[in-house]
């Protein structure tokens, strides 16, 4: 599951992914800096998992991690192949969410492609590439779907409707994702036709130092503009993340942001935003050896969840011995939380929880 970081050349992408991700995408002050599509593996920040290590002193810790992609920037006239026009957009396809990263700072010094700070005009020039784009493919779908429509195949007949409602409302500059599925077969159509604008999206405000704790008038306006949209709208400085992340001690990086008026790096939200998007949670395995999140789909079952461990533990499944987080804490160890009789016994059927603590049981 990967998050894909887009936007025009200049508003912070680059920079924004060398905080998340420590690996040093190319960031310099001109156009198409980043060609190759940058993917960064970061480790997903969750007090719950220090709580663990605390209670347990492992020999090692694993955190949960989500895939960040760096994609180069999009311009006006990318769906026809402007700029790296057709290959960003086959990036953005490969994504399953979308961080749209807005410049929302005034800065002489940066050049911006169009000549002027504007994150409104900014988001629908990126918006107009994209549901261009989907709607070439939506009409070429159409041509198809409609004839065996005609031949009185019910299932083409659903599809056609389907897609001549999300060719509406791209043709009103809306994004597909405004189009609400009526029932399970139009979700399981939505998910075949892979269009881009039906992919979740955060929009990351990107505002300067003075504005790191607070905002500005330019987060106001995006907040505004999406506020029919069913996406969330966050901000950081992002040149400040970038000294944040250059700094050696803990110590260090607590004082500054305490200077911000912060009590974590703005980027720590951001990935566990970002980790929400692609709709995925984390449970935990806790013992002397490891302490470690495992990352599932929300609504994953127990075997599921086994299976992310060893395809095996999944085929062998016999049943997942589980204790909820709080009663973990609460009870301090794995015995006392049993002598409590806190410890669940949970078959095939049970959806996994986010937090919960889990031992399988498995024979192959």
């Amino acid at each position: 599951m990967k998050a894909g970081i887009v936007g025009l050349p200049n508003v912070g992408k680059s920079t924004l992914f060398n905080c998340l991700s420590n690996a040093k995408a190319q960031s310099a002050n001109f156009p198409f800096c980043t060609i190759e599509p940058n993917i960064g593996v970061v480790n997903v920040p969750d007090p719950r998992l220090e709580k663990l290590e605390e209670l347990v002193s492992p020999e090692r810790v694993q955190p949960a991690t989500v895939d960040i992609v760096d994609i180069a920037g999009l311009v006006k006239g990318a769906s026809k192949g402007e700029g790296l026009g057709n290959q960003f957009l086959g990036n953005i396809r490969e994504c399953n969410a979308i961080i749209h990263v807005l410049r929302c700072f005034d800065n002489d010094n940066i050049v911006h492609v169009d000549g002027s700070v504007n994150p409104i005009r900014d988001k629908e020039t990126i918006d107009i590439e994209l549901q261009l784009k989907d709607l070439e493919t939506v009409e070429k779908r159409l041509e198809k779907t409609k004839r065996a429509a005609k031949t009185g195949n019910k299932e083409a007949q659903v599809e056609e409707a389907l897609l001549e409602r999300i060719r509406e409302a791209l043709l009103q500059a809306k994004s597909a994702r405004t189009v609400e599925p009526k029932n399970n077969d139009e979700i399981a159509l939505l998910e075949d036709f892979q269009l881009i604008t039906t992919k979740p999206v955060l929009y990351v405000c990107n505002v300067d130092e003075s504005a790191a704790a607070t905002g500005n008038k330019y987060v106001e306006q995006v907040r505004e503009l999406v506020k029919d949209e069913n996406a969330e709208v966050m901000f950081l400085a992002v040149g400040t993340e970038a000294d944040i992340t250059e700094l050696e001690t803990y110590e260090e990086r607590k004082m500054f942001l305490e200077d911000l008026g912060l009590t974590e790096p703005g980027a720590s939200s951001l990935i566990r935003s970002a980790y929400k998007l692609l709709n995925l949670q984390t449970y935990f395995t806790a013992g002397v050896k490891e302490v470690r999140a495992w990352t599932i789909n929300v609504g994953d079952t127990a075997p599921q969840a086994a299976g992310v461990i060893h395809t095996d533990f999944e085929k062998g499944f016999i049943r997942a011995e589980v204790i909820a987080y709080d009663d973990y804490v609460n009870f301090g160890t794995e015995a006392k939380v049993k002598e409590a009789g806190k410890l669940r016994v949970e078959g095939k059927e049970y959806i996994v929880k986010d937090g919960d603590v889990m031992h399988f049981r498995f024979n192959v």
